[in-house]
C-alpha cells in the first residue's frame, strides 16, 4: 500500500486539494466539520463546484451538527453546480468521519476537518493508494446509504467483499460490521494482546469503562502504556475532564505526555508492530454513539513512521504529574456531577 502521512491540518489540506484538482471521475467527501472559510489558501468549495460543472461526480456528506455553521447559500451554490450534498442527521448519532475518495485510486482519512480555526493544529491524516481504497469506498457507501443516498453507482460499493490478505484493513463501527473489522473490538483485542507497549494519541480523554479496564489490565501485565494529549484543547470544559482522567489513569500506571499546542490526532500503536490511524477519539461518543473509521496496518514502514511521529510529539511535550495541580473543590463537584450522569466515572 502506498501512503503519505500529514501531521498538521494545513499540510493535509494541501494534499487533499491537489488530489481533488486531479479528479476525473468522482470526488466523494464525508466530513464531520465542513465550513467555507479556508478560502485564503484552500478554496475547497469553489474547486468542488468547478469539478462538478466539468462533469466530475461530486458527492458530499456533512454531519448536520458538526457542520451546522455551514451557510445555506454555500449549499445552494454547490447543488446548483451539480454537487449532491447530504446532511447526515440521526438522533443522538453523528458521522465523525473525515474521508475523501477520488476516482477509486486515492483516499484520505484521519482526524482532519475543514475549518479555518484548525489550520495550525497538530493532527494526523493518511493518504492511501492501492487495494485498501476500495474498502474505504465500501465504508463510504454504507454512510451514503445511511444518509439517504440513492445513487446505485455508489451503493454498489457497499457490497465489496472483504479480504484477509491485506496488511492494512479499513475498520469502522457501522452496525453489521464484521467482528474483525469493528473498531471497538480492535481496541479491546489489541490492548489485551499487547506484550510490550501501547501508545495512544487523542485530543479528548473520556474513555468508556471497558477501555479503562483494558488499560488497567495491560499495566498490570507490565505493558508500558503511554498517552499523548494536549495540555489545552479547543474546549475549555474538556481540559478539566482530561486532567481528571489523567489523574485517574496515572494511578493505575498510565504515563501521560501533554503537548503545548492543540493536537487533534487519533492514533494507536501496539508493540511498535501494528498501528491504527482514524477519526475516533478516546471518549464515550466515539466508542458508543458516533460513526467512525480507521485504518489498521502492520506494514513495517508505515508503523515505523507512526512511531517516529509519536516520538517527535513526545519531545515537544512534557510528562504529566499529579503534583502539577491539586484537585480543587470545584473539580470534586465536577466529578460528582459526572458520576451522576456517566457511571463510568
Amino acid at each position: 500500500m502506498k501512503y503519505r502521512l500529514y501531521t498538521t491540518s494545513n499540510k493535509a489540506w494541501d494534499g487533499m486539494f491537489k488530489a481533488m484538482a486531479k479528479a476525473e471521475k468522482f470526488i466523494y467527501l464525508e466530513m464531520y466539520i465542513l465550513v467555507d472559510d479556508t478560502n485564503k489558501t484552500h478554496n475547497f468549495f469553489q474547486l468542488l463546484k468547478d469539478k462538478a460543472k466539468s462533469g466530475v461526480e461530486v458527492v458530499i456528506i456533512a454531519d448536520a451538527y458538526g457542520s451546522s455553521s455551514l451557510k445555506a447559500t454555500n449549499i445552494k451554490e454547490l447543488k446548483e453546480a451539480g454537487v449532491e450534498f447530504i446532511f447526515f442527521s440521526h438522533w443522538l448519532k453523528r458521522t465523525h468521519r473525515k474521508i475523501l475518495i477520488i476516482d477509486n485510486r486515492v483516499a484520505f482519512l484521519g482526524g482532519v476537518n475543514i475549518e479555518e480555526k484548525i489550520r495550525d493544529w497538530r493532527d494526523l491524516q493518511i493518504k492511501i493508494e492501492g487495494a485498501a481504497v476500495k474498502f474505504i469506498l465500501k465504508s463510504f457507501a454504507n454512510s451514503y446509504r445511511k444518509s439517504g443516498g440513492k445513487r446505485e453507482s455508489i451503493l454498489r460499493f457497499g457490497f465489496t467483499p472483504l479480504t484477509h490478505k491485506l496488511k492494512s484493513w479499513i475498520m469502522d463501527n457501522w452496525q453489521g460490521t464484521g467482528k474483525k473489522y469493528y473498531l471497538n473490538n480492535y481496541y479491546r483485542e489489541k490492548i489485551s494482546e499487547a506484550k510490550e507497549s501501547v501508545k495512544i494519541v487523542t485530543p479528548y480523554l473520556l474513555p468508556p469503562r471497558w477501555l479503562i479496564a483494558a488499560l488497567d489490565d495491560a499495566c498490570r501485565r507490565g505493558v508500558r502504556v503511554e498517552i499523548i494529549i494536549p495540555a489545552h484543547t479547543d474546549i475549555k470544559a474538556l481540559d478539566k475532564i482530561n486532567f481528571l482522567n489523567c489523574c485517574r489513569l496515572a494511578r493505575i500506571g498510565v504515563s501521560f505526555w501533554l503537548t503545548k499546542s492543540m493536537n487533534h490526532a487519533k492514533l494507536m500503536l501496539i508493540d511498535n508492530t501494528e498501528g491504527l490511524v482514524g477519526s475516533q477519539n478516546i471518549d464515550i461518543l466515539s466508542f458508543g454513539w458516533n460513526f467512525e473509521v480507521g485504518i489498521f496496518s502492520q506494514q513495517k514502514n508505515l508503523v515505523a513512521d507512526l512511531k517516529n511521529i509519536i516520538e517527535t510529539w513526545k519531545l515537544e511535550a512534557k510528562p504529566f504529574s499529579n503534583e502539577y495541580r491539586k484537585i480543587s473543590w470545584g473539580d470534586k463537584l465536577l466529578i460528582g456531577f459526572l458520576r451522576f450522569f456517566y457511571p463510568i466515572f
